[in-house]
């Protein structure tokens, strides 16, 4: 299995920004979406002179899935190998990606390289992408959390330059956000890597990258305190964190951060035991008007200034 390391870092292969008269596919590779959000978020990015299509099965529904394994896979596939979509959005997360994310299109992905575009089970994708053939994608979505259902500009604007500017992207730690606790000192360079904690860990082994040199991305929603420990646990003892450089933490989100012993202990506990620089409380995940990043590109953390500069060009 091809995997990325840190002699063939300059094979990274960053997808173009695309322009205006672009056009861009929704696919459905986890869990079925609501129709009506999806064409929302069609006409938003037709506002930004895209053009837009849809997969064969993208409003699928079996079970928990957007139709079967080869259904989803398929609409994925084939938006990898048609040379006309410039761009692939998930229509949402949910669950189903680890479950295909080792059988694309990789010789497709090579031949013309594309972002796909979502988070949360879509992180799957986006390891399994890098890891075999070296592909950023962009860690981002239109809104989520408590402005779901209206307009957040920053979240907006966050993914738009994401997907269609050529400058450098730079986030900022937000004091308000409970990760924010877990800022340390110093600084990290190195390209980012991760996404959901669950989805890291599903991929350990098989779909995540090795780490080493690199800043490692985490966000989560939902788990309970001990699913969390044994995420972590697995992730540390397994090796998988050795040679970090720095990690970046998002938002973690539903979770009883007043309670004794919260999932900040547990992260605190897990990731000194790394001694590299902390960055928390970034706006990237489940939680309020998050921002969009781009997996895989290089990175400089800087824990003091609280900041974290995504670099467009190749280290």
């Amino acid at each position: 299995m091809e995997s990325l390391d840190r002699t063939e870092t300059s094979r990274i292969s960053m997808p173009p920004p695309l322009r205006p008269g672009d056009k861009v596919r929704f696919v459905s590779p986890a869990s079925s979406p609501d129709r009506d959000r999806v064409q929302k978020h069609a006409e938003i990015l037709k506002g930004w002179g895209l053009s837009v299509d849809f997969g064969e099965h993208v409003f699928r529904k079996w079970n928990y899935l957007a139709g079967t394994d080869e259904e989803r896979l398929s609409d994925l596939n084939a938006a990898l190998r048609d040379p006309g979509v410039g761009a692939i959005f998930a229509t949402r997360g949910g669950k189903g990606s680890y479950r295909i994310a080792d059988q694309l299109d990789f010789e497709a992905a090579r031949r013309n390289p594309k972002f796909v575009i979502d988070f949360s089970d879509i992180t799957a994708l986006h390891l399994s992408l890098l890891r075999h053939c070296h592909q950023v994608g962009i860690h981002g979505a239109f809104s989520i959390g408590p402005n779901e259902d209206g307009v957040s500009p920053y979240t907006h604007d966050s993914l738009r330059q994401a997907l269609m500017a050529t400058e450098d992207i730079i986030i900022a730690g937000r004091p308000e956000e409970p990760t924010s606790r877990l800022t340390t000192d110093g600084v990290a360079k190195g390209r980012l890597i991760g996404g959901n904690l669950d989805m890291v860990a599903t991929s350990a082994g098989w779909a995540l990258p090795d780490l080493h040199g690199e800043i490692l991305l985490l966000e989560a929603i939902g788990l309970y305190p001990g699913q969390v420990d044994r995420q972590m646990t697995m992730l540390r003892k397994a090796g998988h964190l050795d040679g970090l450089t720095g990690v970046a933490i998002g938002q973690f989100t539903d979770f009883e951060f007043d309670r004794p012993y919260s999932v900040i202990d547990i992260l605190r506990e897990h990731l000194t035991a790394l001694n590299v620089p902390i960055l928390g409380g970034l706006p990237l995940g489940h939680g309020d008007r998050p921002a969009s990043a781009l997996i895989g590109a290089v990175a400089e953390l800087d824990a003091r200034a609280g900041t974290l500069v995504i670099r467009r060009g190749k280290a």
